[in-house]
């Protein structure tokens, strides 16, 4: 009896007979030789059906399958060099489960709109599979770090009563009688849960109403976001970039050949390890200035500002002590400096951007109560968070990281579109 396996674990029978249920990706024929290129979602492997060596039934199976058919096939697993597998299948016979006609996404040149639209079928593709794995590897490495460290997941919720940091960007909609928005972030929200739990963290879908079409933005996209009682800003930063060198680091090891299919240099991607360089808000400024960018201090940087930046850095770089009028209420005034606040933005080389803003928290009742007047931030609405404050207050911080962004860069993708399974953009709410 064959060893039903998958492509992944092939390498664990060299030698013998498996059985293993597929998709055909795509079929070449050389005269009484068909090579089945087969996937099977963990994998890419070719299947070399001799008709010599098979049943006339097999044979003419193996014959029938289109591009996309679906079938269990049986074969001999042999070492062969010369795949990118390493491995290569010796087909003993095929049952055909379904023969797929006329597959519309073909073996050619295909628009970006048509792509998308077919988004469901497009997610097959060597290249579309391969950034799939590549972030739920990122997922798993970011669980790893956190559970190896103490924290505890929460889970935030997604209908709030209000913004988080007091924008108008968020998605409105009725909670019975109420008035109710899609959470742009679970930030206020961990902050309580670290008060219970002393280090936490969220992973989950947030959602911005920003009219934006750039190639850095979605309209729904999953953040992590951690926050730790009794830290400063320094260790937050600390922290930060343990925890994105330990990402790097974990699809380094475990997605050598997804990152082989994306052509992606990792030379690049080996330098993310040990400490970041950070520079203040002032500095940038001055750089950008000499740079030419007309820019004045107090105006927050664009992708242009963050791209010409991160040039000059090999890593992500950290830019710290953003004025604190541009800046959300909750942040920390730097004690020696109160026009600036305690927080960073880490901004990913090769043209990335912002991958993560964090801050310390201000944890002194009369200045939140302060910023609460100042934002015109309603007092029903917050009165919970206020009550972090009034109960137990302590020196806190956290940041959020952007998971999509995060997969982008990794993974060397020009646009967010194709880092998430089903994206959401101005326009786009189908598939």
């Amino acid at each position: 009896m064959a060893t039903t396996c998958v492509i992944r674990e092939v390498s664990k029978h060299v030698g013998a007979e498996v059985r293993i249920g597929c998709w055909l990706h795509n079929k070449r024929k050389s005269g009484k030789i068909q090579f089945l290129q087969l996937r099977d979602g963990t994998g890419f492997m070719q299947g070399v059906a001799v008709k010599t060596e098979l049943s006339e039934e097999a044979w003419e199976a193996a014959k029938s399958l289109t591009q996309e058919s679906s079938l269990y096939v049986t074969g001999v697993v042999r070492e062969e060099p010369r795949s990118k597998s390493g491995f290569e299948l010796t087909v003993t016979n095929v049952e055909v489960i379904q023969i797929t006609q006329d597959y519309p996404i073909t073996p050619k040149e295909h628009g970006v709109d048509f792509l998308m639209d077919h988004r469901h079928l497009w997610l097959r593709a060597p290249k579309q599979r391969a950034v799939m794995a590549i972030r739920g590897q990122i997922i798993a490495a970011v669980q790893q770090f956190f559970n190896d460290r103490g924290f505890t997941l929460m889970d935030p919720p997604i209908l709030t009563p209000s913004s988080c940091e007091g924008t108008t960007e968020l998605f409105h909609t009725k909670y019975f009688e109420e008035d109710a928005f899609l959470t742009q972030s679970g930030q206020l929200y961990m902050e309580a849960a670290a008060m219970a739990l002393g280090k936490v963290y969220s992973f989950g879908p947030t959602f911005r109403a920003e009219k934006s079409k750039t190639r850095r933005h979605l309209i729904e996209f999953w953040m992590i976001e951690p926050e730790m009682a009794f830290v400063d800003h320094d260790e937050n930063l600390r922290v930060q970039e343990q925890f994105v060198s330990h990402i790097v680091q974990s699809v380094l090891t475990n997605c050598k050949s997804e990152l082989e299919t994306l052509e992606r240099d990792t030379t690049k991607l080996e330098k993310v390890i040990g400490a970041f360089p950070r520079i203040t808000y002032d500095d940038a400024i001055k750089f950008l200035q000499e740079k030419g960018f007309d820019i004045p201090w107090g105006e927050d940087f664009g992708a242009p500002h963050e791209t010409a930046i991160a040039e000059q850095y090999e890593t992500p770089v950290f830019i710290t002590h953003y004025p604190t009028k541009i800046k959300a209420f909750y942040m920390k005034p730097d004690p020696s400096n109160p026009d600036v606040v305690l927080c960073a933005d880490m901004i990913a080389p090769e043209g990335y951007g912002e991958i993560i803003g964090g801050s310390q928290r201000i944890d002194d009742p009369e200045l939140m109560a302060e910023r609460f007047r100042e934002h015109d931030l309603a007092a029903e609405a917050y009165q919970w968070y206020m009550d972090l404050r009034k109960y137990g207050t302590v020196p806190h911080s956290g940041f959020g990281l952007g998971l999509e962004r995060t997969v982008a860069w990794i993974c060397g993708l020009d646009h967010v579109r194709e880092t998430i399974p089903f994206p959401r953009m101005l326009y786009r709410l189908y598939p």
